[in-house]
């Protein structure tokens, strides 16, 4: 079998083209030119992983940017605190 680097899309399209049962595994990896451990081994990344694609990530996401607003609105609190004590020992310093 050729040594190759397969793509996710192409090894996604190999996988379920062996679903269709159209043709054998045997058949479907002589055309492709791998392996049927190597279908095998993806093929059960695709059940393991597949459920992931249903997981709602938006949660995580609005939560990723909610602790990022949080940080950002206490680091301009901090700034302004600092600008106000730079404008007092400015007018102090001058007068």
């Amino acid at each position: 079998m050729k040594n190759r680097k397969w793509t996710g899309q192409k090894k996604l399209e190999i996988v379920l083209e062996g679903f269709k049962e159209k043709c054998s595994v045997a058949e479907l990896c002589n055309r492709y030119e791998i392996s049927q451990s190597q279908y095998y081994k993806w093929r059960d990344q695709f059940f393991k992983n597949g459920a992931s694609i249903f997981d709602d990530k938006s949660d995580k996401v609005v939560d990723q940017l909610k602790g990022e607003n949080h940080n950002l609105k206490h680091l301009i609190g901090d700034l302004t605190v600092e600008l106000k004590k730079t404008e007092i020992e400015l007018k102090w310093l001058e007068s």
